[in-house]
């Protein structure tokens, strides 16, 4: 049976001595992918509103991962023209390799793939650099080509999937 003042000097060291924050891992977030598979893609090529929303993004999840204060989101710019040059999620892992040279320990690439307008989803995966494997890989459909079916899409795959138990959370 716990005492009142057993109870009281607890709380008390635990206010006084907050326990540690969990450790910041280093993150490598790669710049989103568009595989466009539909007809309006195989005639036209990729849109300007596209091509900003997967920059957009791919600019929301930097943003969401430092600031839940567990992730240390490190610049890609040194590195953003061989991401640019490979297809990042079929390339093998050389987005860890990529990531590694960054000095990050987990690699993040993303990607949508576009059959129309009106069906489309985002996916995200998460590779260990040190080993190469894959930590995580997580994927939700969306309705419409729209900047809010995007930002939703990415918003679930952030709270449900990849801050979770299970995700990188």
């Amino acid at each position: 049976m716990h005492s009142t003042a057993g109870v009281i000097a607890l709380a008390a060291a635990l206010w006084c001595n907050p326990p540690a924050q969990a450790v910041e891992r280093t993150v490598a977030v790669f710049d989103f992918e568009l595989v466009d598979t539909s007809l309006q893609g195989a005639t036209f090529g990729p849109s300007g509103e596209e091509q900003a929303r997967l920059a957009s993004v791919g600019q929301e999840l930097r943003k969401r991962l430092t600031q839940t204060g567990r992730f240390e989101v490190v610049d890609i710019a040194p590195v953003a023209a061989k991401a640019h040059a490979a297809n990042l999620q079929s390339c093998g892992g050389c987005d860890a390799q990529l990531a590694r040279e960054l000095g990050a320990k987990l690699a993040i690439t993303g990607w949508v793939q576009k059959v129309s307008n009106l069906i489309l989803n985002m996916n995200i995966a998460v590779r260990d650099t040190d080993t190469g494997k894959l930590v995580a890989v997580m994927s939700v459909d969306m309705r419409g080509n729209t900047q809010e079916s995007w930002s939703r899409a990415l918003n679930y795959l952030v709270v449900n999937r990849l801050l979770v138990p299970g995700g990188l959370g």
